[in-house]
């Protein structure tokens, strides 16, 4: 089974705040779903852009995926 990465992406000179500010609200989603995920976070991607992301197993895409409308997504891969 692939595990997602549900991307939101955030530009301007403000977006890594923004970025941050969004990881709180999917880990708020998390927990008012009482979803077994575990896996958010947020990067700056450049100075005008910058990224925050939910890891989904694929199997639960759709109903996270439709509530809470990604820009886009990809297969996660774990960083070593």
């Amino acid at each position: 089974m692939r595990d997602l990465k549900l991307i939101w992406d955030f530009r301007g000179p403000d977006a890594l705040k923004i970025a941050e500010h969004h990881e709180i609200h999917l880990k708020e989603y998390i927990q008012n779903h009482k979803l077994d995920l575990n896996i958010t976070g947020y990067q700056a991607e450049n100075d005008m852009h910058a990224i925050a992301y939910l890891v989904v197993p694929e199997n639960e895409m759709k109903p996270i995926r439709d509530a809470l409308k990604p820009h886009r997504g990809q297969v996660y891969t774990p960083e070593p």
